[in-house]
């Protein structure tokens, strides 16, 4: 990485490249800096005003092509803006991740456009992918030989998955996959992508547990796991868990035989509003609906539902507030996307009607262009506010709302 000795940083809104809103933050612990391939970096010359793209630079006697840089968060975290750059025509897809703009100050050093909205500390990854974790995998294989817990380690292991990380630390939240189908075809899957699209984050599991396989994997958990004792169906090497409410209803009951401590919770697109209702009648007791927009449009041009739409989404929000459960909004954000007025508008509507308890602020892990392709003709509209105008919008939705990034345990809610 290099510093540009005369260019002013520029970060995206949505629109263009403009000045930053906010003030940046020193790069947090476990953040990593990204090359953007194909992208050249976009500055602010200070004599002239104008934006200038970075083609190349001179380091010394070398002449070098410049690429733009975003970083990539770590839990806890909220992008607050994009890189600035401009892109070629023979860029590739980006990988997904959440690029968040990112520059130098002399002082900080590297620096981020990010908010710390989570300082709860049981996601900090110091203490997760630890050096005594392949061992915990292995001796747990050992002893038990659930197929479920095969795909767990596959997780674990190898994409980092924080949730599936606990099972075998048998701590907090632990993770239950349940579907190998899903009824969306979301633009930014991290399970299943079409072959001109970027590699996926995860393979998706290949065979859908039996209701005893889940069981046997959330009742240890459930009895024995010490913090935030949860276990969650919906994960990311699966679809979507409704399409198995049968079973996962069986698990359900067979856990809450066996004992009842901790919270079962599922993570869910709330496509099955029924399906919900019978998880809900053998126990469940908490679920996180994701949704990237509270605007039908945007809603189903990014989610691409299969017999389902947005009107049902509301309907489970809904149901899961009259049963009685805890109910979190999973909010995919894009700045310059999901800050803009119209779509501020809609989101904090339904938080205020369905008076939901919690949002957790995800950052959408997705190239930017696409997703931006999908927004420009389906969003609400309105001029870009902020991400940070977006948060305090919704604190005033909703008296009581918990804004953060992680589910809450049985302990944590009000």
């Amino acid at each position: 990485m290099y510093e540009h000795p005369e260019l002013i940083a520029l970060v995206r809104d949505g629109g263009g490249a403009v000045l930053p809103a906010d003030v940046p933050v020193a790069l947090p612990p476990h953040a990593q800096l990204a090359t953007l391939p194909g992208r050249r970096p976009l500055g602010l010359d200070p004599r002239t005003g104008s934006v200038v793209e970075v083609r190349e630079m001179k380091l010394g006697k070398r002449t070098v092509r410049a690429s733009a840089v975003g970083a990539v968060l770590p839990p806890g975290w909220t992008r607050l803006a994009l890189p600035a750059y401009r892109t070629s025509s023979v860029a590739p897809v980006l990988p997904q991740w959440a690029y968040t703009a990112a520059a130098w100050e002399p002082r900080l050093g590297h620096v981020a456009y990010a908010l710390h909205t989570d300082l709860r500390r049981h996601w900090d990854p110091a203490a997760h992918s630890t050096p005594e974790l392949p061992g915990l995998v292995s001796e747990r294989l050992r002893r038990d030989d659930n197929p479920l817990l095969k795909q767990l380690a596959r997780c674990a292991l190898e994409w980092r998955c924080f949730t599936a990380q606990n099972t075998f630390y048998v701590r907090d939240e632990g993770a239950i996959p349940a579907s190998v189908g899903c009824n969306a075809r979301c633009v930014g899957c991290i399970s299943e992508q079409p072959p001109e699209g970027p590699p996926s984050s995860h393979e998706r599991m290949e065979d859908a547990p039996d209701a005893r396989r889940m069981a046997e994997i959330g009742i240890p958990h459930l009895r024995d796991a010490p913090g935030r004792t949860m276990i969650s169906f919906g994960q990311g090497c699966e679809g979507e868990p409704l399409t198995r409410a049968h079973a996962i209803a069986d698990a359900i009951r067979r856990m809450r035989n066996a004992t009842s401590r901790g919270s079962i919770n599922i993570n869910t697109n709330g496509s099955l509003p029924e399906n919900l209702d019978l998880l809900i009648e053998a126990g469940l007791d908490a679920c996180r609906i994701s949704l990237n927009s509270a605007h039908a449009p945007l809603y189903e041009a990014y989610y691409r539902p299969v017999r389902y739409g947005f009107r049902d989404v509301v309907r489970s929000i809904r149901l899961a507030k009259k049963r009685g459960i805890y109910t979190a909004l999973n909010l995919l954000t894009f700045p310059g996307v999901t800050d803009r007025q119209g779509e501020m508008d809609a989101l904090c509507e339904l938080v205020g009607s369905s008076r939901v308890d919690q949002v957790q602020v995800r950052s959408l892990a997705i190239d930017p262009e696409q997703y931006l392709a999908v927004a420009e003709r389906t969003s609400a509209g309105g001029p870009p506010r902020g991400m940070r105008t977006l948060l305090r919008r919704l604190r005033g939705a909703r008296r009581g709302l918990v804004i953060g990034n992680f589910a809450r345990g049985l302990a944590e809610r009000a």
